[in-house]
């Protein structure tokens, strides 16, 4: 679980040390591969939180989620539809979804661990 932590880790701290600048047409593409990375990076936390994790479905969820993400944004942008506010609503309802089961998996082996502390 530790190693797709420490990539998001290094990835923004290179981002940060980085004087790289992304022009303004590419800006929605970046912005729905972040979502659709961190979507896949909970989703991961989520899985081994629940014992379910399995690197492949990681490794192959992060770059088709990736690739679908920004292919909506593509095709939006030559149809002139904001194609890229469907992968924002998907994403980010997924994302806020695995956010929520992991604050409760945390907070239920926390309190079986204060309970048993208890008795």
């Amino acid at each position: 679980m530790w190693l797709p932590v420490v990539g998001l880790l290094i990835g923004l701290l290179l981002g940060f040390m980085s004087d790289l600048r992304i022009p303004d047409e590419y800006s929605s593409y970046l912005s729905i591969a972040v979502l659709a990375a961190l979507d896949t990076l909970f989703g991961g936390i989520r899985a081994q939180l629940q014992k379910t994790f399995d690197d492949k479905v990681f490794v192959t969820g992060f770059f088709f989620n990736i690739l679908l993400a920004a292919g909506l944004a593509f095709l939006g942008v030559h149809l002139g539809v904001d194609l890229y506010l469907a992968a924002i609503f998907a994403f980010g309802v997924r994302l806020f979804n695995n956010i929520a089961v992991i604050r409760r998996l945390i907070l239920s082996k926390s309190t079986k661990v204060d309970g048993a502390e208890r008795n």
